[in-house]
């Protein structure tokens, strides 16, 4: 029995339907397989090729960046010796305010109703001075006192009535009687102007004998022109006496009557005594008047930099000042640049106080624009010489250069001998 019409046209159908099915499969598959040379070209790296930047000409400046808090400068701790007072040392005024400033030449505390007076000196006040005192200490004071506009005399190493004098004034325009000297020496004052008065009384007498003699016409004199003389040494003696003790019993300058300080004025931070309480040790802090940024920097760094330098300081808010750096100290392993702005606007010196600042100091910089490549541009050859990797129509050249200034990742180069680099030219500084 035959198949009728309709069944073949269904079997042919489906078989075709199978063939197509599997024609795709078989096209699918065949495009996953991958020969061993195709697999190995697609997985190999790509084909290095250089990376270039062109030279530049340039300005370049070296600089030291670094951020700092802002304080007032140089806070030191202030003490009075009070060994020198005879009773207790207790504040009697002029204690100051925290903020506050202290002058020199003027009382920064008093004790016992005697003024501290500041004064401007690198020694400290160890000891009292008078007349007759000699060394370092009197040599600071003559200086002070000389710069005060108060005449000290010969400015040297010795304490005269000169020296005496200039103190007297130092302080009446302070506001105080000076000094005086210990009871001792006036007593001697004292003394020695009884003895004057003694020896002219005995001179007048032995005057009176002689003329007495010579009027009742005596043949001799000697003895009574003797006790005239006698009469005579014993006076300029007695003066001479009256002088030494005087000079003794000239203005003095108390040991704890005055304070030297650095520098002044200056700024007080902070008062550790009261008024009616006892002087212990320290009194007060006080720090430079100015405020300054302290900057800490390792001691490659420091070595480039130095006193007088010009800076920067950003106070933040797009403002910026001018300043100097004020000096270069080491603090430990570190070393402290201080920074002082020329000037300061209110609002400026609002901005600087208490905060922490980014600083910029310029080191060197170059004369105008120089030939520059990136650092990463320069390598060395065998003898150790500078040169760069120059791309040219497709192939590397190596220029020997000299290297200069280096900053902000630039390098100043020149060509050396007959070799040739110019702005543009497009330098190797990586594959």
């Amino acid at each position: 029995m035959s198949a009728s019409p309709k069944s073949r046209r269904r079997v042919l159908v489906g078989v075709s339907a199978v063939a197509t099915v599997s024609l795709g499969i078989g096209v699918a598959a065949g495009s996953r397989i991958t020969s061993p040379e195709d697999a190995a070209a697609k997985t190999a790296p790509p084909k290095a090729s250089q990376i270039t930047v062109p030279v530049a000409r340039k300005a370049l400046s070296s600089k030291v960046v670094g951020r700092g808090d802002a304080s007032f400068d140089g806070a030191v701790n202030i003490r009075v010796e009070t060994s020198g007072i005879k009773t207790a040392p207790i504040v009697t005024g002029k204690v100051p305010a925290v903020g506050s400033t202290l002058t020199e030449g003027k009382a920064l505390l008093e004790i016992t109703g005697r003024p501290v007076i500041g004064l401007a000196g690198v020694l400290p006040m160890y000891r009292t001075l008078s007349p007759g005192s000699k060394g370092p200490d009197v040599l600071q004071l003559e200086q002070t006192l000389e710069r005060l506009g108060y005449d000290p005399g010969t400015v040297d190493d010795e304490y005269t009535l000169d020296t005496s004098a200039a103190v007297e004034e130092l302080y009446e325009s302070a506001g105080y009687e000076a000094p005086v000297a210990d009871e001792q020496f006036t007593q001697a004052v004292d003394q020695a102007k009884k003895q004057v008065d003694a020896a002219k009384k005995q001179l007048r007498q032995a005057e009176s004998q002689l003329k007495a003699a010579k009027d009742a016409k005596a043949k001799d004199t000697s003895v009574q022109q003797g006790a005239v003389d006698d009469a005579e040494e014993n006076l300029a003696d007695a003066q001479e006496a009256q002088n030494e003790a005087e000079f003794k019993a000239g203005t003095p300058l108390p040991v704890s009557e005055v304070v030297y300080v650095k520098t002044l004025p200056r700024r007080v931070d902070e008062v550790k005594v009261e008024r009616g309480g006892t002087v212990n040790g320290v009194v007060m802090s006080a720090s430079g008047a100015s405020l300054v940024v302290t900057v800490k920097v390792d001691a490659e760094t420091a070595q480039r930099l130095k006193a007088g330098m010009a800076a920067t300081l950003d106070l933040g808010e797009s403002v910026s000042v001018a300043g100097k750096v004020r000096r270069v100290t080491k603090n430990g392993n570190q070393y402290d640049v201080v920074v002082a702005p020329n000037a300061l606007t209110a609002s400026q010196l609002a901005l600087l106080r208490d905060a922490n600042v980014r600083v910029t100091i310029p080191v060197k910089s170059t004369s105008g624009k120089v030939l520059a490549v990136p650092v990463a541009a320069l390598s060395s050859g065998s003898d150790g010489a500078s040169r760069v990797e120059v791309l040219r129509n497709g192939k590397i050249e190596l220029v020997p250069v000299t290297v200069g200034l280096s900053a902000d990742g630039f390098a100043q180069v020149t060509p050396k001998g007959d070799a040739k680099l110019s702005e543009g030219d497009q330098v190797v500084v990586g594959r």
